[in-house]
């Protein structure tokens, strides 16, 4: 299969939203989707973009897609974080997913971070198996944190 990997761009960003609800049903958890593709087109490439991406292109078909922004620790500096990389069911084994992180990963060291972070679920087996190839460190330690919006209006600050 030929593809290429290219940095997103905003005509990218239909595919990009079909990959994230893609995504969100194969994890169950379709509902849970509240973005609209304005948002993701605004906040990736307006004047204030918050995220870049990758995308895997197949003479203009969208096969997968890689996420990732600038977050910062307080012990290691400026870090990415790969909030998603997709691959569309029927176009996994063909080495797409392994090329985006590759991606994801050279945009690391060309900005000379010294970390890279991402989450897994528990249960995703394939995902597990494909990080483990990258002499992935899981932590047992750390546990995820989240305020959503139902709890942020709920405090009253």
């Amino acid at each position: 299969m030929k593809f290429i990997i290219r940095k997103a761009e905003k005509k990218d960003v239909p595919e990009i939203f079909r990959l994230i609800k893609e995504l969100a049903e194969y994890e169950k958890a379709a509902d849970e989707v509240k973005l609209t593709v304005e948002e993701l087109e605004r906040d990736g490439f307006g004047p204030e973009a918050v995220y870049k991406a990758f995308v895997a292109d197949a003479d203009g078909a969208i096969l997968g897609m890689a996420l990732y922004y600038i977050k910062y620790s307080t012990w290691k500096g400026k870090c990415v974080f790969l909030e998603d990389l997709i691959v569309s069911q029927q176009y996994r084994r063909y080495g797409v997913g392994a090329k985006l992180f590759d991606a994801v990963v050279k945009a690391c060291k060309e900005m000379g971070l010294r970390k890279m972070d991402w989450q897994i679920l528990d249960w995703n087996e394939p995902a597990i198996n494909f990080y483990k190839k990258y002499n992935t460190v899981f932590s047992d330690e750390w546990l995820n944190g989240s305020l959503y919006e139902k709890q942020l209006k709920e405090i009253n600050v």
